[in-house]
């Protein structure tokens, strides 16, 4: 286990974390997933338990949590709030509290149609959860952030382009006929340009993200001498390019309303007018030859992107997967390894 000491520490967003204490997450994320392939993965969460409550679905992040917490020896409950009593005035601190007696890690799941597509509503309840309970709470996605995919995300970076620093990253807002918010975008955001990327966010007019986290990203690249800049000029964004992330999010309209308050269908017309924002063959030839195509999935093929490109040479969509269980691996190892005192 490194020697950095994250014992009961929560995990909301990146930012929370020193660049060491990343560093290390990042480590232990790789140990892991070499020692997974070699079939003997330690036992540091032997008879602990991590409660995963989920007020919006998983593919990925119920089954990288459940299966990380088996291989460390420990339990992952899936927990539906649909099935508890938060949905009949049950206040949040009070389930905190009891998870906190029951186990020894919280994770929150909180996004989209969950809370309406309201920006700033689903990060509020992860933070109350951290408030009131006296074990690690892990942000499993919210309307804001999504920290272990961003490490995740990294680490694929740095395992397929090698020295990350100053290598073009963009992430890139693609067409979509539904669409989600942006916690994975603005992880990304964040993460990537605090480790020396040089990125660029590249999104119509109308697709803008927080402006705070614009500007925590922009001091993230002046503290590693990397870059982060914002264009609507989608063809000059890519050429060169060493990593591209094509997702689809909501607008500033939709979510700064609601979607039922906005509505879909409006909201729908807005991303008609720009159907050739996917990322097809055409595209990518502009990047760099060795460049790679990530997404964090669900990915909307034939929409965000053409199945060529998904399924072709230079997509790293699920090695990228895979490597989300080893960065959970290592924060849920890493936040929950000690005993309480």
């Amino acid at each position: 286990m490194s020697k950095v000491d994250l014992a009961g520490r929560d995990l909301i967003t990146t930012q929370d974390w020193s660049i060491e204490e990343l560093q290390a997450t990042l480590r232990l994320a790789r140990e892991f997933k070499t020692k997974y392939h070699r079939g003997r993965v330690p036992h540091y969460l032997t008879d602990k338990t991590f409660f995963m409550l989920f007020y919006a679905p998983s593919t990925r992040t119920r089954a990288a949590f459940e299966a990380g917490m088996t291989y460390l020896g420990g339990h992952g409950q899936y927990i539906d709030v649909s099935t508890t009593r938060l949905g009949s005035g049950e206040a949040a601190k009070d389930v905190a509290k009891m998870y906190e007696k029951y186990g020894h890690g919280l994770g929150v799941r909180i996004l989209d149609s969950a809370i309406d597509y309201v920006y700033g509503a689903g990060v509020s309840v992860v933070r109350e959860y951290a408030q009131h309970a006296n074990i690690p709470v892990i942000n499993m996605a919210c309307c804001t952030y999504h920290p272990t995919q961003g490490l995740a995300d990294l680490m694929t970076a740095q395992e397929f382009l090698g020295k990350v620093r100053n290598k073009k990253y963009v992430i890139m807002w693609a067409y979509a006929k539904s669409f989600r918010g942006r916690c994975s975008i603005q992880e990304e955001a964040l993460i990537m340009p605090r480790f020396g990327m040089d990125v660029v966010l590249a999104h119509p007019p109308g697709f803008e993200i927080d402006r705070e986290i614009v500007e925590e990203a922009e001091s993230n690249a002046q503290a590693s001498g990397g870059d982060f800049t914002v264009t609507n000029d989608l063809k000059s964004a890519l050429e060169g390019a060493h990593a591209v992330f094509p997702r689809n999010w909501a607008s500033n309209d939709l979510l700064s309303v609601g979607a039922s308050k906005f509505g879909k269908d409006r909201e729908l017309e807005l991303h008609e007018k720009y159907r050739d924002w996917m990322l097809d063959r055409k595209l990518l030839d502009t990047m760099d030859r060795k460049a790679i195509v990530t997404h964090v999935l669900p990915v909307l093929r034939g929409e965000e992107a053409t199945d060529e490109v998904l399924d072709g040479p230079h997509s790293v969509i699920y090695p990228q997967a895979e490597n989300g269980m080893y960065a959970k691996m290592a924060v849920l190892a890493l936040t929950m390894g000690k005993k309480r005192k």
